[in-house]
């Protein structure tokens, strides 16, 4: 039963970007009209030239608190969904607690 219910999310999740795809080029023909989107660079206002240029920000550190709460709460989504059974999520669950030390 578990699998056909994944297989089922899967669908309906596939069907949902496909209508919004469809929605998206509907809306982009209607404001660009035949000859597609407008070509070149996007014109400069002046608030856009005020902005002084950011520097990358530095990646989240590796088995931060936030990120294996994040994994752990994805982790019992599953279960409770019925995707993972107790023995999977027992394993995967140690393999992220490991992961983090």
């Amino acid at each position: 039963m578990g699998l056909l219910k994944t297989g089922l999310k899967a669908v309906v999740a596939v069907k949902t970007a496909d209508v919004i795809h469809e929605r998206i080029l509907e809306r982009q023909a209607a404001q660009w009209g035949p000859q597609g989107p407008p070509v070149g660079p996007p014109p400069q206002t002046p608030h856009s030239q005020a902005l002084p240029p950011q520097a990358p920000s530095a990646p989240p550190a590796v088995g931060s608190g936030d990120d294996i709460i994040d994994k752990l709460t994805k982790l019992a989504d599953l279960k409770a969904a019925g995707v993972l059974n107790d023995a999977e999520f027992d394993t995967q669950k140690a393999r992220i607690l490991a992961a983090a030390t």
